[in-house]
């Protein structure tokens, strides 16, 4: 592979030397901030010798070499005028392109209700609990402990508007504290008793009866609005008074200004979108639920799902009940039926296995590995899952299936969403999931697919290219079988369940990943190793019998820069199976936000025929994880 041509290209597909932003390199792909991502060739850069893959994640567009990247990144650098100060200079700070309108919406959307998901799904569940217990007759709902558990669940609900106070505010970029007060004036008792008396004023001023608890588009407004106020008055502000100063005049400001104005025209937006879904699912169930059971993964693609969010929780919250989340359901199930259906279908074992591993985690409700794994590579099985949704869809619309929980997971673990005051709804909820998997899986089955349109797995030269001191094993020499023993003490996971497409889509090589138990990772092969990143968290060896491998600690800890990582080899250092190569702080990468699954893969799969696994669902370091067979 010629590194200087590659870099040439690389460097032209993505726009030029003028779109980049910034540009960084991990263990296995260039890393670069495009000032627009749309001057980009992706699908040239794709098909360009030497990239593996092509994705874009967390606002990087990201090109996968794999283990020359460090030499192709050299190369880039040393093409720019700029070489590596590139994003420190005027390029950088001269105005970005602004966003379309509705994706910065749908940005805001993402960023508002995406971090207050876990709250309110824990929440949620507990109120699934507890309507099973009452259901079942295993709890009174006379009972203190009905009360309380149900004061729990209700808790996150009730006070909504505060929970996503905070939340927007962070996103705006204001204080969270003064969102969070603003919240929690508008929902003082005194002021609830107050509208709740009717003919209301401040300073003359009528103030309409609303009610805010459970709410969501009023504190919404509220805090966009709020953000604009205190930034104003902090620009005006001497700093030596602005901590008194400007919290003061924001809330004297917003609070009046929510309770007059703000807070009733978001309630008749909010009640207004609650009502149009109950009034659409009234008059038009079947049609809505096709639409919306058939597009939902394409929605999901796009990320304009987003949109949904505050409807959702806002006919949950002023309706009890909502209409969406059953046709997620019916949506999730038949990329499932999918990717069943691919398993059925196909001849080969290692597509089979993959198929049905990630056919399960789609009926759990995570989605992503079926639908990016096996659904959208093999092209068919997707749109059958498109029909299966749609189908399924149709039977919830017509028995009118209701969510009365609010739940993170729409799959088996979320089943609890679907109780109610009686059991049908659970019953036609199953089954109009159901339907979606055999639609998606019988569709899959009789239109087939190419199993050739999958790309073939990553190959990297091994030569000495990739180290001075890796053995130099060429196309010619065999190969032989490689067992490779487990780096770290966890479960055992396929790769399908890593949340990254290089990965999951076996881009990299094959292999399986493990979600770690420890800390600390040992050598599965005796042998070299011929990188280490420079944040840590990437290992490439090479086994004395030519397997080029790659230990990957959690995905995107590029980002941390080597803290929580504590390398104990450097390259070059020959090692044995058990060696410690790298101690990391699981706990504390964890909290930082990180996943800490470990894809083990070999990355010169060229050079053998499959992998076996040693059967272990959990393993301990040194124990058999699987065989590379020649």
């Amino acid at each position: 592979m010629d590194k200087q041509q590659l870099s040439k290209d690389i460097l032209k597909l993505v726009g030029g030397e003028e779109n980049i932003d910034q540009v960084t390199h991990c263990m296995t792909r260039l890393r670069f901030n495009l000032n627009d991502n749309k001057k980009a060739d992706k699908e040239t850069l794709k098909n360009t010798p030497g990239v593996m893959g092509v994705m874009e994640n967390g606002g990087q567009f990201q090109v996968i070499i794999g283990n020359d990247v460090p030499k192709v990144y050299n190369a880039l650098v040393g093409n720019m005028s700029k070489g590596a100060n590139v994003g420190s200079s005027a390029a950088s700070t001269g105005p970005k392109p602004k966003k379309n309108p509705i994706s910065a919406l749908f940005d805001f959307i993402s960023g508002v209700f995406t971090p207050i998901l876990p709250a309110i799904t824990g929440a949620g569940m507990i109120k699934g609990i507890v309507a099973i217990l009452v259901a079942f007759g295993w709890l009174s709902d006379k009972s203190s402990t009905y009360t309380i558990l149900s004061a729990i669940g209700d808790g996150a609900f009730y006070f909504l508007p505060i929970i996503l106070a905070i939340s927007a505010a962070k996103k705006l970029g204001s204080n969270m504290y003064i969102g969070a007060a603003l919240a929690a004036g508008i929902m003082h008792p005194t002021i609830t008793a107050l509208l709740a008396e009717g003919n209301s004023s401040f300073a003359g001023i009528k103030v309409v009866a609303a009610t805010y608890s459970s709410t969501v588009i009023p504190i919404v407004i509220a805090i966009w609005i709020a953000s604009y106020v205190e930034k104003a008055v902090d620009r005006i502000t001497h700093s030596s008074v602005k901590l008194i100063v400007v919290p003061t005049v924001t809330l004297l400001i917003m609070v009046p200004l929510t309770l007059i104005a703000i807070g009733p025209l978001g309630s008749i937006i909010g009640n207004g979108m609650s009502g149009g879904i109950a009034w659409l699912f009234d008059n038009a169930s079947i049609l809505a639920s096709i639409l919306i059971g058939g597009t939902m993964s394409l929605l999901i693609i796009t990320g304009m799902h987003y949109a949904l969010l505050p409807i959702i929780v806002g006919s949950m919250t002023t309706l009890g009940y909502d209409f969406i989340i059953p046709l997620m359901l019916a949506a999730n199930w038949a990329q499932a039926g999918g990717a069943i259906g691919v398993g059925l279908r196909s001849k080969n074992g290692q597509t089979k296995s993959m198929a049905y591993s990630t056919g399960l985690t789609a009926f759990m409700g995570i989605t992503e590995p079926a639908m990016y794994g096996v659904n959208m590579r093999y092209k068919k099985p997707f749109v059958a899952a498109l029909i299966g949704g749609a189908i399924g869809g149709g039977f919830m619309g017509i028995v009118k299936v209701k969510a009365y929980v609010l739940t993170g997971l729409v799959g088996l673990p979320g089943l609890a969403a679907f109780i109610s005051p009686s059991i049908s709804t659970l019953v036609y909820g199953v089954l109009g999931g159901l339907i979606a998997i055999a639609s998606a899986a019988l569709i899959t089955y009789i239109l087939g697919f190419e199993e050739n349109n999958a790309p073939q797995a990553a190959t990297t030269s091994a030569s000495t290219e990739t180290a001075t001191t890796a053995p130099i094993v060429t196309e010619e020499t065999k190969a032989q079988d490689e067992q490779v023993f487990s780096p770290i003490t966890g479960e055992v996971r396929p790769l399908s369940e890593v949340p990254d497409p290089a990965f999951s889509e076996e881009i990299m090589g094959k292999g399986f990943a493990i979600q770690p138990t420890e800390g600390r990772v040992v050598s599965p092969i005796n042998g070299t190793v011929f990188s280490l990143s420079k944040s840590g968290h990437a290992i490439g060896l090479v086994s004395d019998t030519g397997a080029e491998m790659l230990i990957h600690i959690g995905i995107d800890t590029v980002k941390l820069k080597g803290q929580f990582f504590s390398p104990k080899v450097q390259a070059g250092a020959k090692v044995s199976v058990g060696d410690v190569l790298m101690e990391f702080d699981r706990e504390e990468i964890e909290k930082a936000g990180y996943t800490t699954i470990t894809p083990v893969i070999i990355t010169n799969m060229h050079q053998y025929a499959f992998i076996e696994s040693a059967g272990r669902t959990a393993v301990k370091e040194q124990e058999l994880l699987f065989t590379a067979k020649a």
